[in-house]
């Protein structure tokens, strides 16, 4: 029996992405989804409006649910899982979208588990999840991407915000050193992996709503926070996703390792 015209193609890409269940990584997964990829998100919760969106149409998803604030379990389970897959993907990429905003003030009135926590999923798990990532496929045939959503506040500082500067700033920074390694193995005949840290602009998630919110008698900038809103100056994280998903199918992707997705 021949199968049905309505039926969906199996699909010839492949998307792993973090921070998955809600915001901007639940828009990118289900984008992806929508466009005929395999999507592996990875999220310490399940996004049941996910789950929904495929069932209903027949797509490939799956939901691991792990705590990226002890990213080594989760890296290691990715790279054991992504050994077992076929090599014929037209595409395999991460998309490091996972991070978090402690509450606005300074570091040293927070707790050092939060701030560790903080750390950890911001960068470590990055490091560790593309370190396995990269080593995992190094022989695909694959166009491989690594894709890390960083910030304007990496390449900036902002007061009541030093926890994530650095994790965003640390992640600009790993993705230029990543990008000159690939160029390395490219220069010695190896299958070089192509990687951008992006800032994908001011977005309206809870991450916005946390920033508004603070305390400004330790967060100096929450008014200019809370006038994003006021004037409408948010971007929806569906657009968003489009607009960075569109940045990833660019042919030059790669050629400007720290980019903006506004100057695109």
């Amino acid at each position: 029996m021949s199968p049905s015209p309505n039926a969906p193609t199996a699909p010839t890409a492949l998307t792993v992405i973090t921070g998955s269940s809600r915001g901007l990584g639940e828009a990118l997964a289900r984008q992806s989804l929508a466009a005929g990829h395999l999507v592996v998100g990875i999220a310490r919760g399940r996004s049941e409006a996910l789950e929904r969106f495929a069932h209903e149409r027949g797509l490939p998803l799956q939901q691991w649910q792990a705590d990226l604030s002890a990213p080594l379990t989760i890296a290691r389970h990715l790279a054991d899982w992504l050994r077992t897959q076929p090599r014929d993907w037209r595409s395999a990429t991460l998309i490091n979208n996972a991070g978090v905003v402690t509450p606005p003030g300074p570091i040293d009135g927070e707790s050092l588990e939060v701030l560790s926590a903080a750390l950890r999923v911001g960068l470590e798990a990055t490091v560790l999840l593309s370190a396995a990532f990269l080593d995992a496929t190094r022989d695909w045939p694959a166009a491989r991407k690594v894709l890390n959503i960083s910030s304007g506040l990496g390449r900036r500082a902002m007061a009541g915000s030093a926890l994530y500067c650095a994790a965003k700033a640390g992640m600009d920074n790993l993705s230029r050193a990543m990008a000159l390694d690939e160029e390395h193995k490219a220069a010695q005949g190896a299958r070089a992996a192509r990687v951008v840290s992006l800032a994908p602009g001011i977005i309206d998630t809870d991450m916005q709503a946390q920033l508004r919110g603070g305390d400004a008698s330790k967060f100096p900038d929450r008014d200019r926070f809370a006038a994003f809103k006021a004037e409408g100056q948010l971007v929806s994280a569906e657009d968003t996703a489009t607009r960075v998903l569109r940045f990833l199918a660019r042919d030059d992707f790669g050629q400007q390792v720290l980019a903006d997705v506004r100057d695109a």
